[in-house]
């Protein structure tokens, strides 16, 4: 299952996505996230499925890697699926005692599937397709007006990129310590939870150690390299909106527009604050 988890991997490429200014990829991510949860129907949201699809084969980064990134939260889409499956209203199709399914509750399932693998597979095409350089750049970028409030906006996008960054690299090391401790003869499978929890620490101090050993080194090697945070810092490559930017914020408008239309003029499919 660690494996699976793909979130801050970034995969160089040359596609349409890749080229795209990082600024303008997170301002069209946060309006995704927006309108994703803005639909109300399944027309809206199919709109915004569509466009996620469209997106993803365009972004130049093999399908399997989005397919690994849905793997390692299924249990939480299934979960949420099923909890919304009994909340439904009208006549039940089956029911047991107090628990019912409606046809409401099943569309409530469906939807809020669909919209929460829309969720990861979006924001899993920014991590895929930014370097973290270029996510720092857009990052600082966006949010320097808040620099007239003596904000630290450099620090904030170097360390929000840097988290993002290690995410894999933790997931890495906390495989190879289970496999270590695997081959020692530790069982992290079998017995209750709480024996499953005793289990972990074994594998929780070495990564600790490694996380801040990793931290050290890497404040060590900023240090060397003079690094004394975004004050008088030049760039290698300046940030410049190109025609493919427009073209992309173009092409979303248009997506927008039809998921508020739909929204406003067709009939609610689900009635649900999530």
């Amino acid at each position: 299952m660690i494996k699976d988890i793909t979130l801050g991997q970034y995969f160089p490429g040359k596609s349409f996505v890749h080229k795209l200014d990082p600024r303008m990829k997170i301002i069209l991510l946060t309006f995704f996230i927006v309108f994703i949860f803005a639909a109300r129907n399944f027309v809206s949201l199919g709109i915004m499925a569509a466009a996620v699809f469209a997106v993803i084969c365009i972004s130049g980064v093999s399908p399997k890697m989005y397919f690994k990134s849905i793997k390692a939260i299924i249990f939480i889409v299934l979960f949420t699926a099923c909890l919304n499956l009994f909340y439904g209203t009208g006549d039940p199709l089956w029911q047991w005692r107090f628990l019912k399914i409606t046809q409401s509750g099943i569309n409530t399932a469906i939807f809020i599937a669909v919209r929460i693998i829309a969720l990861v597979l979006i924001s899993a095409v920014l991590t895929y397709t930014t370097s973290p350089t270029d996510l720092t750049d857009g990052i600082e970028r966006l949010l320097k007006p808040l620099s007239v409030f003596h904000i630290q906006v450099h620090e904030i996008a170097m360390m929000m990129t840097i988290a993002l960054r290690f995410i894999p690299t933790l997931l890495e090391e906390t495989d190879k310590i289970m496999s270590a401790q695997k081959a020692r003869g530790a069982d992290f499978e079998s017995g209750n939870f709480i024996t499953r929890l005793k289990a972990l620490i074994p594998i929780l101090v070495p990564l600790f150690v490694s996380a801040f050993r990793r931290a050290f080194d890497l404040a060590m090697a900023m240090e060397s390299r003079c690094y004394h945070g975004g004050e008088g810092r030049t760039r290698m490559r300046v940030l410049k909106y190109s025609k493919k930017d427009y073209l992309a914020l173009g092409a979303s408008c248009l997506i927008f527009a039809g998921v508020i239309i739909c929204s406003i003029y067709l009939p609610a499919t689900v009635r649900t604050g999530m």
